[in-house]
């Protein structure tokens, strides 16, 4: 069997259907007799619910039925709370908030859904929604981590006292402390991790039909299995043979789309009290206040380092935010996941972390690309060019001294993960040269000849992947026309799976990629917990890998009783299986027919050794108008370790993707609540600054494969997230690189021009 790797790269397989407007988006479904619901939300951050008469609205024309939370708990409707996860630090459990498809009793952040109305045509569920009139009893809010811990601080649920739920710590404290102690340099920083809207081009949306005995769910989800699971047992209260979710095109997940969320769940349950299809798209306003956001943490981090420059210790003090109403992964990812990649790619000896989950009255943080690892990233990153400053020793020089060397591999970190492959020094040895380091003093001086300010900064980093779950399904069925369906359990949105997969499945068994169909997004079909994590080219493609050599196998068998010859004698090459030493072959497609059901068919679930570490080195300059605060990004360049990359062309739009993301994150992105009120000051495009096209400079891209992963027999890494995690630390060491010969020693995210103009006028002052 062929070895992949080899061929030129295919065109991307999804794009014909994209670009032609025939994708398979949510909203685009239609259905005949097809009904449309809207949701009322709360217009307050924090309210008890006193009444709601939904009279009016039932006699609106076209208003089908109209719902509240009491009609879904009558008809045995289940909810999305959980206990809790993780004690807090004095060793007491607290209780999650409620979080249910509909608010019962009170309203906890702006934009919660409190009632849903279903009627002929959404223009019709639209103007019903005006009549429904739900009265508020308005409560104290608290958006805010600071306002949240404060002894007199509004309570958010009365299980939570403190608003707190939920601690973990790492490390060794004692050790921590002797180490800094004996610092001969001690760096501290308080970081900001601001809260992010995903904006994904696809609002979510929800269409379910009733199917004779189970409902049929079709949906943006990353995970189509575990959508099916989460409906049947906590929504539905149904068989799981009785939900079937699929999933087709996706305008982007970016977490977001893990799983489903409360609101959009009533859609289902609708579909199946009324016996009909039922459709909910969000609008653009809706997504901005309601659905799950990322990051909103606040770390104080602290580096103890000896005089030359070798890291002791490493210390964080981390709160997360993870809204009124907790999801799962918005508490794993500050107290278990961020957390892997706390120490980077540095030998750092020890470590002492501590992180507490606060809850506030604001929506819900789940999984936004990175999940808690571009804030860890980010804190460490910034306190390497910190030290290098006060230290004087040039930041690259500084890294070196404390990178986790190759002879060092496999190495297990004071977190206690195990790195099985990197070569980090190499890498930045790459991105410097790349990037011209040695060249950068020109464009400085240049630059400040026409009275700019001039930056630059750099990131080492190391990515965490697998959503820890090693194994994947890659089942294959080859018909009698000789085409080849891989059903897979990773889900496309964007990322090129169908391509990536589609070119090494066709090096892998020889045949033309027009052969080959990757299906996915059906939950009658696949299972697996879907694509998040940067887990799908490593571990699906692990499976693909597996399910190639199982299907060869098979055919082998299968021609040795059809050539009537030992099954040790066919070898297999380009689609046609042979006896050895003469000319009698049969093809797939001939073989497929031969079978009783024209098939040929087999179940492959593969598992990969461990997690991947992708890693690499990104390099930028800034140029920053010193009148107004405007940031520029004049340069960008990355050297990334992917492993063996499937398609080199889409890890490289993977890799910018990702760095624009993160790169919006440092100079753009911010959702902001009134602190006395709990409005949202950004909801609207209006208000919330997005990178565009010219925000970027063209990007210098080079992937270094010469340190293939150990963990699974691809030898890939993953590349969804890498971007994300090494460009926002880089662009804001390069903001303070231009800015700290003025004084100014700090400055939080977003660095807007409003913000860099007042550092830069505070250190006037």
């Amino acid at each position: 069997m062929a070895a992949f790797g080899k061929a030129q790269y295919i065109k991307r397989v999804e794009d014909d259907r994209l670009l032609a407007g025939t994708g398979g988006f949510t909203d685009n479904l239609t259905r005949p007799n097809l009904a449309h619901m809207v949701l009322v939300r709360s217009p307050h951050a924090h309210a008890k619910i006193v009444g709601i008469d939904t009279a009016a609205a039932k006699k609106a024309p076209g208003v089908i039925a109209v719902f509240t939370w009491d009609d879904m708990a009558r008809e045995g409707a289940g909810d999305f709370s959980f206990p809790a996860m993780f004690p807090n630090a004095d060793g007491s459990k607290p209780e999650m908030t409620p979080r249910r498809s509909l608010a019962h009793e009170a309203v906890r952040y702006l934009g919660e859904a409190v009632v849903a109305v279903v009627a002929e045509t959404r223009e019709q569920a639209q103007d019903a929604v005006e009549l429904v009139e739900v009265e508020y009893d308005q409560l104290p809010s608290v958006t805010e981590i600071e306002d949240a811990l404060k002894p007199d601080a509004p309570q958010v649920w009365k299980g939570a006292p403190g608003n707190v739920v939920g601690f973990n710590r790492f490390g060794d404290a004692a050790r921590s402390d002797a180490a800094f102690k004996v610092a001969a340099h001690v760096v501290s920083l308080d970081i900001v991790h601001q809260r992010l809207i995903v904006n994904a081009m696809e609002p979510r949306a929800v269409m379910a039909e009733w199917d004779g005995d189970r409902i049929v769910v079709h949906i943006g989800s990353q995970n189509p299995s575990v959508t099916r699971d989460t409906l049947a047992d906590v929504v539905l209260k149904m068989p799981k043979d009785k939900v079937r979710v699929i999933v087709r095109d996706i305008g982007g997940g970016f977490g977001m789309k893990v799983g489903i969320q409360p609101d959009e769940s009533v859609v289902v349950w609708a579909a199946k009290v009324l016996k009909r299809p039922v459709k909910w798209r969000a609008e653009r306003g809706e997504e901005f206040a309601a659905t799950t956001a990322g990051r909103d943490q606040f770390h104080k981090v602290s580096l103890a380092l000896d005089k030359d420059g070798k890291i002791l210790a490493l210390r964080m003090e981390a709160f997360a935010n993870i809204g009124a109403c907790p999801a799962r992964a918005g508490i794993a990812i500050p107290l278990f996941v961020g957390p892997k990649v706390t120490t980077g790619t540095y030998d750092i000896p020890v470590v002492d972390l501590r992180i507490t989950c606060v809850i506030t009255n604001t929506a819900t943080i789940g999984a936004y690309r990175g999940a808690g690892r571009p804030e860890c990233l980010l804190d460490l990153e910034r306190l390497m060019d910190t030290a290098s400053r006060q230290i004087g020793m040039d930041p690259g020089e500084l890294r070196r001294r404390n990178f986790v060397k190759p002879a060092q591999m496999p190495y297990t970190t004071a977190m206690g993960e195990k790195y099985d492959s990197g070569d980090f020094d190499l890498l930045l040895t790459r991105a410097l040269e790349q990037a011209d380091w040695a060249g950068f003093a020109a464009r400085k001086a240049e630059a400040e000849g026409r009275g700019r300010l001039y930056g630059r900064g750099l990131a080492s980093y190391v990515e965490w992947t697998s959503a820890m779950v090693m194994n994947e399904m890659a089942h294959y069925e080859v018909k009698a026309d000789g085409k080849v369906t891989i059903w897979m359990g990773t889900q496309g949105m964007g990322q090129g799976l169908q391509t990536s997969f589609t070119q090494l499945a066709s090096e892998l068994l020889g045949i033309a990629p027009t052969q080959i169909e990757i299906a996915m997004g059906d939950s009658d079909r696949v299972g697996g917990v879907g694509s998040m994590g940067s887990r799908s080219a490593y571990i699906g493609g692990s499976a693909v890998l597996a399910g190639s050599e199982k299907l060869v196998a098979r055919g082998k068998d299968l021609a040795a009783d059809a050539l009537e010859a030992s099954a040790a004698d066919i070898a297999y090459a380009s689609g046609r299986f042979t006896i050895a030493g003469t000319d009698r072959s049969i093809g797939f497609a001939e073989l497929a027919a031969k079978q009783p059901d024209k098939r040929i068919y087999i179940e492959n679930v593969n598992s990969v050794e461990g997690i991947a570490w992708p890693n690499g080195a990104h390099v930028g300059e800034v140029e920053i108008d010193p009148d107004t605060g405007q940031v520029e990004l004049k340069r960008y360049t990355t050297v990334d370790d992917v492993g063996r990359p499937l398609h080199r062309p889409i890890v490289f739009g993977q890799i910018q993707g990702g760095c624009a993301q993160g790169i919006g994150q440092a100079l753009l992105e911010e959702n902001v609540y009134d602190r006395e009120t709990g409005q949202l000051i950004t909801g609207s495009f209006m208000d919330y600054a997005m990178p565009r096209a010219d925000t970027f400079p063209d990007f210098n891209n080079t992937l270094d494969d010469s340190v293939p992963a150990r963990t699974n027999p691809l030898g890939a890494k993953g590349v969804g997230e890498s971007g994300t995690v090494g460009s926002t630390p880089t662009v804001m060491n390069a903001i303070m690189d231009a800015l700290w010969p003025l004084g100014v020693r700090s400055i939080q995210m977003p660095a807007t021009p409003h913000r860099v103009w007042q550092a830069i006028r505070g250190t006037k002052r």
